[in-house]
């Protein structure tokens, strides 16, 4: 945080933005991970190469972590971004932590154990139960640009948001401050926390082109998830009816 708002940055290959404060933070992270238990630690600043090797490596216990997950709003002075960490074995995470320091949140579950922020069960209130009714969270940037025109001309849900941090997105949504959400291609850092936390919520998540959510490689998934079973199906059964080209 004494970085915030008052680092360099640069971008990276693919466009997005990185900074000192990333890297720094991954360091931190890297020790700090192997202290607790000496598995391989995967994360988001390092290149494709050592992505790949170190996934192949954790088969049996991998850490994953996104130091600063919204480096684009820590560098503008937007207050939404936020550390991740998963533990993942086989593939599947086994923890999942998310920490919004601008706020002060800690989002977190264990496999079977539920989700909790702060303490506190999630969710922490009561969601609609039908799509009309609901607050989606979209990333119309990664979606086909088909189904992208449908949300803009007919969308079926209430009202629709975009934070620009991946891991608050599926945190929010396990906290019932978001009900829906859609995103086209997330990569392993940026789901294998949250996605638990949402699970472990009461929450569900499939693949755009209806597969289960944790098969196929891990570098680019795409998310239809909600916060309830039920808010699942309808906003999945409603996206499945729509062009996807």
């Amino acid at each position: 945080m004494p970085r915030y708002l008052k680092v360099a940055h640069a971008r990276k290959d693919d466009g997005s933005l990185f900074t000192e404060a990333d890297l720094a933070a991954q360091n931190a992270l890297i020790e700090r991970l192997r202290a607790i238990e000496p598995y391989p630690v995967l994360g988001e600043e390092m290149d494709d190469a050592a992505h790949k090797r170190l996934w192949q490596e954790g088969h049996d216990g991998l850490w994953c972590v996104d130091p600063i997950d919204g480096t684009t709003n820590f560098v503008s002075g937007m207050p939404f971004f936020a550390m991740s960490v998963a533990l993942l074995r086989q593939g599947r995470p086994l923890l999942g932590v998310v920490y919004d320091p601008q706020a002060d949140e800690c989002f977190y579950a264990e496999a079977g154990a539920g989700a909790f922020v702060d303490g506190d069960r999630l969710p922490l209130k009561s969601v609609p139960e039908r799509l009309e009714r609901s607050i989606a969270g979209v990333d119309f940037k990664r979606i086909p640009r088909a189904l992208a025109g449908c949300l803009a001309a007919e969308h079926p849900y209430s009202s629709q948001r975009n934070l620009g941090a991946s891991t608050l997105d599926w945190c929010y949504l396990a906290a019932g401050r978001l009900h829906v959400y859609l995103h086209g291609g997330q990569k392993l850092w940026d789901y294998a926390a949250g996605a638990l936390i949402l699970t472990e919520a009461g929450g569900r998540v499939s693949q755009l082109d209806g597969a289960e959510f944790w098969s196929g490689a891990p570098w680019s998934r795409s998310a239809v998830a909600a916060c309830t079973p039920e808010l699942h199906a309808q906003w999945r059964d409603w996206l499945a009816a729509r062009p996807h080209q």
